[in-house]
């Protein structure tokens, strides 16, 4: 095993039954990250059957659905083990000791509640599909709806006996570790008590009878406590939910877990016990998003190439083409930046990897310290707005816009912020010499000359073409964006093998990666479109659609308004929650504001989904939670402070401002070319 799983995976700990249910969770969650390898060549096959052979298939399209809805479901365990569930923990290192104990334990309490009211209704709702071999309909006709159900309903249950063993092993006191397991056993007998009563339905019995005693006096106990929401009204209820949303987000508690226990509450307060098909069926929405399968490809095809080691490829090929430059180097870097933002879609591991290759060389050469750890973050920041970028991938699905024109929409300004970067570099070396050498001061303080070698020629065109293919198939319409992502991995690993990198080990390593940080993701997207579908169906979208339109600010100065509730949110919630949060109601906003922009809705859509991309970009950079900021500390020399890293932005984000009113003021600037292509 080598290190990097390791340290992945950690030891078991604690008692027989705690490393047994470990040691599952880990074996599991490692082994499904294989079923990425797996669809990714079911897709690849998909696009070679239709283009070589003539005979598209039609049986990929479902396969590749359950494989995926496998991987990110299964892996509950392993991700709830390791502790990867994303939360807003700012405010929780700040505690003592003794109060993060408690604040752990109010958030393992309050997910095991939620996880169990979900477990129970998913398990009705996957017998029911089992019952009629429920199918899709499609020229396959599989059972794919039974099987999505089921494995929502696994992975439900894994996420909660998992939390569960992370409780007892929370507590110290031997009475209080057996009272924990004492529930585990509660709710299996409950759950085995629901499968015994629903096969038994209509014969009577004794199950019988139980399951529908217990159902009928939760029911009743939880009709005590009904609201009737057109009494309390609309404005009332969304006050409420923003304020339990901040104060449980400041707890540290994970943020999938925040938006499903406030969809738990909601659904039971306003529909009492049958609520929770509102909720169930929320998140068996999510595991239906095709294109959301373009996530995992391309953090698969991100992790490959970044342990590949083509970032110093690309780093020393650039380097020949900076010439005399005063700044040539930062030139170089922001070129290789670019570039792997076009390969990846991943902006963390491209700021990790600019940060081990890029920074330590440009401060070795004697660049400015602050210009270098600017450049280097906002350059990074770059994957979010450049395609193919996971941010567009969300944003596409949340505001039901096309994927394809979003990639070619942020094309443009993604190259147009670079230029902003390069030329603030070039006139800031310039007026000032001593922030940056030549070439030739370069070679006199080094003794050696940069030269390009045959394996650097080889990963400039190898790079190249793996970008051509990628985006090539998107824009020329020859693939969907999932496919194209799916070509991407095997493009990835070719670049690996030419560079002799690619081994079973590397292979292990990205797919575990990519299960770890996709199955974070996707539990938190899994409460986020719970929790909206939940807050729309109770009028909370149309109360906040007509709240907007109320203010009488006109079309630019309503966006100007979302662009700043943005900014507000940015400063202590994920992007992925202000993406679910945010998008359901301001995209319809804009829409119905695109002839008064002077645009279609649809144009205007995917113009407002630049806006909020660079408006998230600027967030990965703004002090002080800008996670850019963090990645590169975590990996820059241990002289370079956070405080420094974020002063050195500051210029950067008022650029990234600059652009963003561009285009905000010229909206042709994100629209000529998906106009064009369309």
């Amino acid at each position: 095993m080598s290190g990097f799983t390791e340290t992945l995976v950690g030891a078991p700990s604690g008692g027989t039954f705690d490393r047994a249910v470990d040691h599952f969770s880990r074996f599991l969650g490692l082994a499904v990250g294989n079923l990425y390898l797996i669809a990714a060549f079911c897709t690849m096959w998909e696009v070679v059957a239709r283009y070589v052979f003539h005979s598209p298939t039609q049986w990929v399209f479902e396969v590749v659905m359950v494989l995926c809805a496998s991987a990110w479901m299964l892996s509950a365990g392993f991700v709830t083990l390791q502790k990867r569930h994303i939360g807003i923990t700012v405010f929780y290192l700040m505690a003592s000791e003794r109060v993060r104990w408690w604040l752990d334990l109010f958030a393992m309490v309050v997910g095991v509640i939620a996880l169990y009211m979900l477990v129970s209704d998913t398990l009705v709702r996957a017998l029911e599909s089992i019952d009629l071999v429920e199918r899709g309909g499609s020229a396959w006709n599989s059972p794919l709806p039974m099987m999505l159900k089921t494995i929502l309903f696994a992975g439900l249950f894994l996420y909660l006996v998992q939390l569960l063993v992370n409780l007892g092993r929370h507590f110290r006191t031997h009475v209080l570790q057996v009272t924990v397991y004492a529930v585990l056993a509660l709710v299996c007998l409950r759950l085995l008590i629901q499968v015994i009563a629903h096969y038994g339905e209509g014969g009577g019995g004794m199950w019988v009878n139980l399951e529908e005693y217990l159902h009928e006096a939760s029911g009743s106990v939880i009709d005590q406590f009904r609201v009737d929401r057109d009494s309390v009204g609309i404005a009332t209820i969304s006050l409420l939910i923003v304020a339990a949303l901040l104060v449980l987000m400041m707890t540290g508690m994970p943020l999938g877990i925040v938006t499903l226990i406030i969809s738990v509450v909601c659904a039971l307060a306003f529909y009492g016990l049958q609520g929770m098909y509102l909720v169930s069926t929320n998140a068996m929405d999510l595991l239906e998003k095709y294109p959301l399968i373009a996530v995992p490809f391309f953090v698969l095809m991100a992790s490959i190439l970044e342990r590949a080691g083509i970032a110093q490829d690309l780093f020393d090929a650039m380097s020949i083409f900076a010439g005399g430059l005063r700044g040539g180097v930062a030139v170089q870097t922001t070129v290789v930046a670019v570039i792997l933002a076009a390969m990846s879609g991943v902006m963390g591991g491209e700021i990790v990897m600019l940060g081990l290759v890029a920074l330590p060389q440009m401060l070795r050469l004697g660049y400015d310290r602050k210009l270098t750890i600017g450049l280097i973050c906002a350059a990074g920041a770059l994957a979010t707005l450049i395609p193919p970028s996971i941010v567009m991938i969300v944003y596409g699905l949340s505001a039901n816009v096309g994927i394809g024109d979003l990639f070619s929409a942020g094309f443009i300004p993604g190259l147009m912020l670079a230029l902003f970067y390069v030329s603030f570099v070039l006139v800031r070396c310039n007026l000032n010499p001593s922030l940056a050498p030549t070439a030739a001061e370069i070679a006199l303080k080094t003794g050696q000359e940069t030269k390009l070698g045959r394996h650097q020629v080889a990963a400039v065109v190898m790079c190249v073409a793996l970008i051509f293919c990628v985006m090539g198939s998107i824009y020329g319409g020859i693939t969907s964006v999932t496919e194209a992502a799916a070509v991407g991995v095997f493009g990835a690993i070719a670049v690996a093998a030419v560079r002799f990198k690619f081994n079973y080990a590397l292979l292990r390593d990205c797919l575990a990666n990519t299960m770890a940080v996709v199955g974070t993701i996707i539990w938190l997207i899994l409460g986020a479109v719970a929790f909206v579908g939940l807050y729309n169906l109770i009028g909370g979208a149309d109360f906040m659609r007509q709240l907007i339109k109320g203010a009488g600010l006109g079309p630019l100065g309503t966006v100007f308004v979302m662009m700043a509730i943005l900014v507000v949110l940015g400063t202590f919630m994920e992007w992925i929650a202000i993406i679910f949060i945010t998008v359901p109601v301001f995209a319809p906003v804009v829409r119905d504001l695109g002839p008064a922009l002077g645009m279609t809705p649809d144009w205007a859509a995917v113009w407002f989904g630049i806006l909020f991309v660079m408006n998230i970009q600027i967030y990965f950079l703004s002090p002080p939670f800008g996670p850019a900021c963090f990645w590169l500390k975590s990996v820059a020399p241990k002289d370079v402070t956070l405080q420094e890293i974020f002063i050195s932005v500051l210029p950067f984000i008022c650029l990234q401002i600059i652009g963003m009113l561009l285009v905000m003021f010229f909206p042709q600037i994100a629209l000529w070319m998906p106009q064009a292509l369309n």
